[in-house]
């Protein structure tokens, strides 16, 4: 397999698109919000069902938003999205971040959430992404680091999980801990130093709605997702091991004690 043909490990199962449909410009993109214009023309990389594209396009009603995605079944959900809101200002596509389609100096912004820990080349990605880029445009980028995740109470199943989860997203060409590679990648890229702006923000999940909706939801991936398929394909767990998964989900969401971190590292990256 091409180093630039990562398996995308999720997939796109019930249980995860329910967590990406979750997804805003607000609590997803807020780093970026800043630097968009009325007018502004975006490339939003990896947009998936196209909830932070939509966002995106009302934030910019005098310009545009590109939004394209690996996968053509999910490009086509976005444009519904995009149509349900009554947006005219997006268009759709299917394409590798590793050789866009795009001419050189065409967007203002090119954005990326949570794509680059899934793709085989980083640097690469991040060269295209700064071609496309018009000169003092920006690049933007935000993406998890599994390994920096933090919960409470103690538990023997979510050490399980996240160990597992590593081991199945390398297996398949990724990186899980990109958050706090970013701003390394962007300088293998070829971004100058001073035009990096390296931040973190995180997603905090402590409530009873917000924890039992996260535990159910990985209870379910656990079992039923591609990352399951994966995991029980390449040796890495049986289903007895992902059942105890599930399970240590389930129990995590239903206790009140319950809290959970998920950190985020971003990346401003201005274009020259």
């Amino acid at each position: 397999m091409a180093k630039e043909t990562a398996t995308y490990i999720h997939g796109h199962h019930e249980s995860v698109l329910r967590s990406h449909t979750w997804r805003t410009a607000e609590n997803s993109a807020a780093y970026l919000l800043p630097e968009l214009r009325p007018d502004s023309t975006i490339l939003d990389i990896g947009c998936g069902p196209g909830t932070i594209s939509a966002d995106f396009a009302a934030h910019v009603p005098e310009g545009h938003v590109t939004a394209v995605d690996y996968a053509p079944a999910i490009v086509d959900q976005a444009a519904q999205e995009a149509e349900a809101r009554g947006l005219a200002n997006t268009t759709f596509a299917v394409a590798d971040v590793h050789a866009l389609d795009y001419a050189d100096d065409t967007f203002d912004v090119v954005h990326a959430h949570q794509v680059l820990q899934h793709v085989g080349d980083p640097v690469q990605a991040l060269r295209e992404m700064r071609r496309v880029a018009k000169p003092g445009g920006v690049v933007a980028v935000r993406d998890s680091d599994y390994r920096a995740f933090t919960w409470f109470p103690e538990s023997d199943g979510l050490r399980n999980w996240l160990d597992l989860y590593e081991e199945v997203a390398r297996a398949g060409g990724g990186e899980p801990d990109a958050g706090r590679r970013l701003k390394s990648w962007a300088l293998q890229a070829g971004f100058e130093a001073q035009s990096i702006t390296a931040t973190s923000t995180t997603w905090t999940f402590s409530d009873e709605r917000d924890r039992t909706w996260w535990g159910d939801l990985w209870a379910d991936r656990a079992l039923h997702s591609d990352f399951a398929k994966q995991a029980l394909a390449g040796g890495h767990a049986t289903q007895e091991e992902l059942q105890a998964i599930s399970d240590a989900w389930k129990s995590w969401g239903a206790s009140p004690e319950s809290w959970l971190m998920i950190p985020h590292g971003e990346i401003l990256a201005r274009a020259s």
